[in-house]
């Protein structure tokens, strides 16, 4: 199993403009919590501040932040942006998840 987590470059423009309103040193924090209707569910934070263990990836200049625990659940996976008609929004494209709820954002392993 691989434990790469990319950013695609659609994710990695939108990350840059949301990050231009939050100030010098923004990053973005994506992390996995339980909860969801699916059992797991992603969370997207701004964080000005990184912590020693933290995985870093960086794409397109902008920083994106995914804590130890949150890493084994997102091995793997790509952080995209989709804008379609139901609404524009990041996906995580996982191969961990062997299910999801239709919303994309909670999923199970």
């Amino acid at each position: 199993m691989t434990t790469a987590i990319t950013v695609s470059e659609r994710a990695a423009r939108r990350i840059g403009q949301i990050l231009k309103t939050e100030g010098d040193g923004a990053m973005l924090r994506v992390s996995v919590e339980g909860g969801g209707c699916s059992g797991f569910q992603y969370k997207f934070d701004v964080e000005h501040a990184q912590a020693e263990d933290d995985l870093v990836i960086a794409r397109e200049g902008v920083v994106v932040l995914v804590d130890p625990a949150s890493v084994p659940f997102l091995a793997g996976s790509e952080v995209d942006f989709v804008d379609d008609l139901i609404g524009a929004s990041f996906r995580v494209v996982n191969p961990n998840a062997t299910a999801s709820c239709g919303c994309g954002t909670s999923f199970s392993i």
